[in-house]
Parts: structure tokens; sequence; C-alpha cells
């Protein structure tokens, strides 16, 4: 079986972003590969054009290119046709690409093609409650009509999705994100530094992070040594317009709150982890999401999350067992929960060892990459009986 993935960003050097879509990828790709399962990665939108090989993976990178008129058109049909070619030449079974932007609107190929709910523009701008262009939805309207099978990471983003794209007579399977959980071990989850808060994601609006300053604030009136880290890239905000969340962020936070917060930006992966094993608390109010990578990958490492309690979250932590639940804007009830916490080591190590209990029995690639497995042999057995 030969799989192949379209995907907008991918874990690797020469790639231009990754994200949360790339290493999930990632993650199912080197784990697919250790199956056996021969696998390709097209990477568009890139400033090269090339053809790499790491691990036993494939990895084209697809130049972005500019046409005068229609665009969008021609590069989805240059991409569709240079896909094609690599699947004729190469023999591969099945295509999987994401729903967001809707990439694969307007193309057509020779195999198979799975949409895999990472979350599109159309989702999150439904849970974020604000307007969607046209355009947008359109585009994913389009691809979406075009798969021939569905997956999702939680059921909640499945069925949301099948609900705002009107899908009727197909299943979306459910099928969580993994992790390489050997990858994110931690030999001392005693060792940590007292009161340390952890944030790590995009400073953008729908992740919540408008209501750390007032969380941290109450923190700190009954911690007030505590210190808030948050790690990721800085973005616009669409409601204000402003071209730094991280601004607003600041003007929001109390001068002596502030003194105690520490912005790193983006930092390499390696690093996050560390960062990880030092904190007492990680901490992810987010509204908008399909499953959250940083939420169990910081659950592997024995970490006590306080996480959004929103629809997706509820199939990754069991409330006040293997972490918290709280919805973001309950400020009261989110900087209480981190109290507890801060309150109490030993109960601390509790929640941080039923985290990674969770994370070993729902979210192991080495289990989860059978699953997938599956379910690409039953897509590709039905392409051949029909």
């Amino acid at each position: 079986m030969h799989i192949a993935f379209l995907t907008p960003e991918f874990p690797h050097p020469k790639v231009t972003h990754a994200a949360g879509i790339g290493t999930s990828i990632k993650n199912l790709t080197t784990a697919l590969s250790k199956e056996d399962v021969k696998v390709t990665v097209f990477v568009f939108g890139q400033k090269t054009q090339e053809v790499l090989e790491e691990n036993g993976i494939t990895i084209h990178l697809i130049q972005n290119r500019k046409y005068k008129v229609f665009g969008w058109f021609f590069h989805r049909k240059y991409i569709q046709n240079y896909i094609n070619s690599v699947v004729k030449k190469e023999k591969i079974d099945l295509l999987e690409a994401p729903d967001w932007t809707g990439i694969t609107a307007f193309m057509n190929f020779d195999i198979p093609l799975a949409i895999r709910f990472h979350g599109s523009d159309t989702y999150f701008c439904h849970l974020e409650n604000r307007p969607q262009k046209r355009k947008n939805f359109w585009f994913e309207k389009t691809a979406i009509k075009k798969a021939n099978a569905f997956i999702a990471p939680t059921t909640f983003a499945g069925q949301v999705s099948k609900e705002l794209f009107k899908i009727k007579n197909k299943e979306i399977r459910t099928i969580h994100y993994g992790l390489e959980t050997e990858k994110f071990e931690n030999g001392s989850p005693e060792v940590f530094e007292k009161g340390l808060l952890l944030y790590i994601g995009t400073l953008i609006r729908k992740k919540g992070v408008l209501e750390l300053p007032e969380v941290f604030s109450k923190v700190r009136k009954i911690f007030p040594d505590a210190k808030l880290v948050l790690i990721g890239g800085d973005s616009v905000d669409i409601a204000t317009g402003s071209k730094s969340t991280w601004a607003l962020m600041q003007e929001k936070f109390k001068n002596d709150d502030l003194q105690n917060v520490i912005y790193t930006g983006k930092i390499p992966y390696e690093k996050v982890q560390e960062y990880i094993k030092r904190a007492n608390v990680c901490v992810f109010p987010t509204y908008a999401e399909t499953l959250g990578m940083v939420t169990i990958e910081s659950m592997a490492m024995q970490k006590p999350v306080v996480n959004s309690n929103i629809g997706w979250a509820k199939e990754l932590i069991i409330d006040n067992k293997s972490g918290f639940l709280v919805y973001p804007s309950d400020h009261d009830l989110f900087s209480e929960r981190i109290i507890e916490i801060l309150k109490n080591d030993s109960f601390a190590l509790q929640i941080g060892k039923s985290a990674r209990k969770r994370v070993l029995e729902r979210f192991d690639i080495s289990k989860l990459v059978h699953d997938n497995i599956q379910f690409c042999k039953e897509i590709i057995n039905s392409n051949k009986q029909s």
C-alpha cells in the first residue's frame, strides 16, 4: 500500500511552515513507514521545487506559482497534474488532504481522495461566531463534495463539520491524532519550577490568550511569585485590526503582573519540551480547536493541564482526573483550578500521572496507526469494487 498526503506544512528544515497539521501528519507518516507502508508527502506553497527523502518518506516540495488571472484555479490545476504524474509513476493508492482552504477544490485525481478535518475556515468561523468570506466556504464546500471519505481527529470536529457542510450518506471516521509517546518522556516529573504557568501556541484571539491576563492576575493574588511563560508566534487580531495580539495582551495585563510574564516568541521544539518539564501547570484556554496537539503533548510529559472545556476537549481529558476542563472566559474557575494545582505538589503529580496514562491509552500513534491503515484499506478496496 502506498499512501500520499497533500499538505501546506510539514516539519522539515526546507519547509517554510509547520504547525499542528504538519506535526500530526509527520507523526502519522513516520508510524506508517515503520509499518512498511510506503509514504509520499506533497507540500505545496513552497519556495523551491525539489524532492527529498527522510526516514523512508518521500517529500515533494511544490513551488508556489503565480498567475496573472485566476491564479487560484491554475495553481490548483498545476498541483493536480503534478500529483497525478507522481501517482502514475509511483503507483500511489490513496491521497489524503486537509479541509483547510479547500485546496483540492477543482482538482481531479486518479485515485481516491480522503479529507481529514484538521479544522476548516468554515469550522473555525462557526466556533468563533464570526463571518466567513463566501469564497472560502465555496472552496471548502467544493473540495468536500469531491472527497471519497472523511476522517476527523475528534468526534466533535467531525460532527460539527458534517453539519456545516451538510455531508450526507458518508461516514466521518474518528481517528485521534497520535504522539510518538517515547519522545515525550519526563523522567523526573517531581522536578519543576514552582508557580510556573506555561502557554504554548500562536498568540491569537481564537486560542483564548486574551483571557490569560485576568486569569493570571487572580492567580497572583494568591501566588504573587507566579510566572507566566508564553511560547509561540504573534498574529494580527481580526476583531480589532491590531497587527499584534501580544500588544493587546500587554494592554490587558496589570503592570505588576506583566513583570512576571515572559514571551519567548517561536523557539525550537527541543526548548519547548524543556519549558514543559519546568512548568508547574500548562494552560490552554482556547475557543477553537479540533483536538489540540500541545495539550496532549503536555499531558504526555505528566503535566497537569487546565484546558478549555469546549466540545473536542472532552474527548481529551477526564475532568478532575487527567486534567481540568473550564470555559475560557470563566476567569474565576480557571484561576481556581490553577491555584488548586499550585497549592498541592502531590496533587499536581497525581494529575500529571493520570494525564500521561490517558495519552498512552488513547493517543499513542503506535496504536492509532493501525486504525489509519485499516481505514485506508477500506477506502482503496471500496474504490476497486466500484
